[in-house]
């Protein structure tokens, strides 16, 4: 049986006033950081379906927004808009029709095998997924073709706002921690990691400091 996380805080809302202090108690430099920032504001997109969810995030890999959502409306267009694109009906979509709407063969072939992994159950259904914690879902989503962690990292983040996610891999968050802490290079990930241990069970409202983080103006580093 999968584990389940039923009671699990639920971000923006679960960062209180008292969780912020004890984050910056936890690590001064971050508290820094979240006063230069400001509040915190992640906006999570609804999440009614994980399988056209991660349909979305395989067609915009490796591509640039503009250019991915067009192929994404063509592929829906094909497919079915809404609760009408299914796995079913994927499937029964010609490779030639999909490959018309803009499609790599290989993002074909993990949308296929996106939708043979969610009607075996592989890929749960919403329901299940709620009640699934971050780590049973990333091997479950893992499994398929094309998704990786990180993939499934900015899920957790975006969509369903679980609040313990640390994407170690993610160049932002990298270059966000190397810019807030003064370092002269990017932290390996296994490094920021370990460090991040600290900043459990709300790593995820770091990862949101750090992304910011590279938008701010370079300060100078006090000695």
């Amino acid at each position: 049986m999968p584990r389940s996380a039923p009671s699990a805080p639920r971000l923006p809302e679960a960062f209180t006033p008292e969780v912020r202090r004890a984050l910056a108690r936890a690590d001064p430099k971050l508290g820094a950081l979240m006063k230069r920032v400001g509040p915190f504001r992640l906006q999570l997109s609804p999440l009614h379906s994980p399988f056209a969810a991660l349909a979305e995030s395989i067609v915009y890999q490796q591509l640039h927004g503009k250019a991915a959502a067009a192929i994404f409306a063509r592929v829906s267009e094909r497919v079915g808009k809404g609760r009408r694109f299914t796995p079913q009906a994927l499937l029964s979509t010609a490779d030639t029709v999909l490959r018309e709407a803009g499609l790599s063969a290989n993002k074909l072939a993990a949308l296929q095998d996106l939708a043979r992994k969610s009607l075996d159950g592989t890929v749960p259904p919403l329901s299940r997924v709620r009640r699934m914690d971050d780590a049973t879902l990333i091997d479950h989503f893992t499994q398929v073709r094309g998704i990786g962690q990180w993939t499934v990292e900015m899920l957790l983040i975006s969509r369903l706002g679980r609040p313990d996610v640390l994407p170690v891999d993610d160049f932002g968050v990298r270059k966000g921690f190397m810019l807030a802490y003064g370092l002269p290079e990017m932290p390996r990930p296994k490094a920021l990691l370990e460090y991040g241990e600290r900043w459990r069970p709300w790593r995820t409202v770091v990862s949101w400091y750090l992304w910011r983080a590279t938008e701010l103006p370079v300060e100078p580093v006090a000695d």
